[in-house]
């Protein structure tokens, strides 16, 4: 079969065989990860440093077992996140593209996740630490909120309202 009977004409009118549209899917997605991968590794060092300040000798139980609940999902939501990356390196030449794309885009909506929860769990620490109030954890929601309304909620909305059946 020559190249030009491999490609296929999606329902978007991209003319691409299946590899092409695997590269540029990668592509794609490598550049998204490259973001999140950034962000959650400074946010993870800094985490990493917290437990080396005076002020942690000082926190109470709750915030402990916070702070170390943050720690643990910042780190595995740093190994999500470079999982792409790893994946890509172990298959890269044994022609499993499709394969490997699918599989990094699962890892990075496992990430983004898991960045989520670091996050929203940093908030809460933060401002436990802060402010010791009651409105903490309504504070805590709301940014929760609109990460969801950001992250999933706008894009799932997208999807379905502009995704030809």
């Amino acid at each position: 079969m020559s190249v030009t009977e491999d490609r296929t004409q999606n329902d978007k009118g991209r003319d691409e065989t299946e590899d092409e549209r695997a590269d540029r899917k990668w592509q794609e997605l490598i550049q998204e990860v490259r973001i999140a991968q950034m962000g959650v590794q400074i946010m993870f060092g800094f985490l990493l440093t917290v437990v080396f300040t005076p002020v942690y000798r000082e926190l109470g139980d709750t915030e402990r077992t916070i702070y170390i609940f943050t720690v643990v999902v910042g780190a595995a939501a740093t190994g999500a996140l470079i999982g792409p990356v790893a994946l890509h390196r172990m298959v890269s030449g044994h022609q499993v593209k499709p394969h490997a794309v699918r599989w990094a885009a699962r890892l990075t909506f496992v990430g983004l996740f898991l960045l989520l929860v670091t996050m929203a769990a940093s908030l809460l620490l933060i401002l436990r630490v802060a402010t010791h109030d009651a409105y903490v954890p309504y504070l805590v929601s709301g940014v929760v909120l609109w990460y969801l309304v950001c992250w999933y909620g706008l894009p799932l909305w997208a999807r379905h309202r502009y995704t030809d059946r």
